[in-house]
């Protein structure tokens, strides 16, 4: 199977070839140009390395969300089309859900992950994961996807993980969840920093979804913003 994997709702945007779960080719986008400009130029070349014409895709992986609502759209409406117009399939995949799985060879199965990205305005978007070994990689999400404050993140976190647990948490930037860390007793818990690339992560969490038939087609496809936009919500409130 082949798999093209796109994310554009993170810090740093990102494409990904992959067959099964073995990634062919990879490649870094830049948002400072703007995704919705560079984003087919991107995907075009990332096939000509991979030597992969875009009629032998088999399946479409897309960041879903959470993140950044301009570029969860762009990437989201990009896929939509391209689900469209070749009749593939698509598997959403959360971000969050992709940085827990880049540390799940350095935890045992069943451990806790809680994985972090900046949210802006003084909140983060968080989520907490258990890792299942069942021979593809596979993270069980534990509760919901949420944006909050890093201290009320971490305090839901604890009443999952007990007194006598541990969590491990996954972060690009550690900045935004150490000292929320501290302040809630968990600063001993191990923190992994994750790769911003995270479109080969989302293509591995994909094709195990399309695995388990977890998939949608172009009309179901849908974004997990979690936050509304700025002008949904300036709207709301005029």
């Amino acid at each position: 199977m082949l798999i093209l994997a796109l994310d554009t709702g993170s810090v740093s945007g990102s494409l990904a070839l992959l067959r099964e779960t073995t990634v062919v080719a990879r490649r870094a986008i830049s948002p400072k140009e703007g995704y919705s400009s560079g984003l087919l130029r991107d995907t075009k070349e990332l096939l000509h390395c991979g030597g992969i014409s875009f009629e032998e895709i088999d399946l479409f992986a897309v960041n879903a969300g959470p993140g950044s609502f301009t570029g969860l759209r762009v990437g989201l409406t990009t896929v939509k089309g391209w689900a469209e117009v070749s009749g593939r399939p698509v598997a959403p995949v959360s971000g969050l859900e992709a940085m827990a799985s880049e540390v799940f060879r350095s935890v045992s199965s069943g451990s806790l992950i809680a994985a972090v990205m900046d949210a802006r305005r003084g909140q983060i978007f968080g989520g907490l994961f258990r890792w299942r070994n069942d021979g593809l990689v596979v993270v069980d999400r534990v509760g919901e996807e949420v944006v909050t404050s890093a201290d009320e993140f971490l305090a839901s976190v604890r009443a999952h993980v007990g007194t006598a647990g541990s969590v491990t948490v996954a972060c690009i930037l550690p900045e935004v969840i150490r000292p929320a860390m501290e302040r809630q007793g968990l600063g001993r818990c191990r923190v992994e920093v994750v790769s911003p690339e995270l479109a080969p992560f989302i293509g591995q969490l994909g094709y195990a979804k399309a695995m388990r038939g977890d998939v949608v087609d172009a009309l179901h496809l849908d974004a997990n913003y979690i936050r509304r936009s700025d002008a949904e919500m300036n709207w709301k409130s005029g």
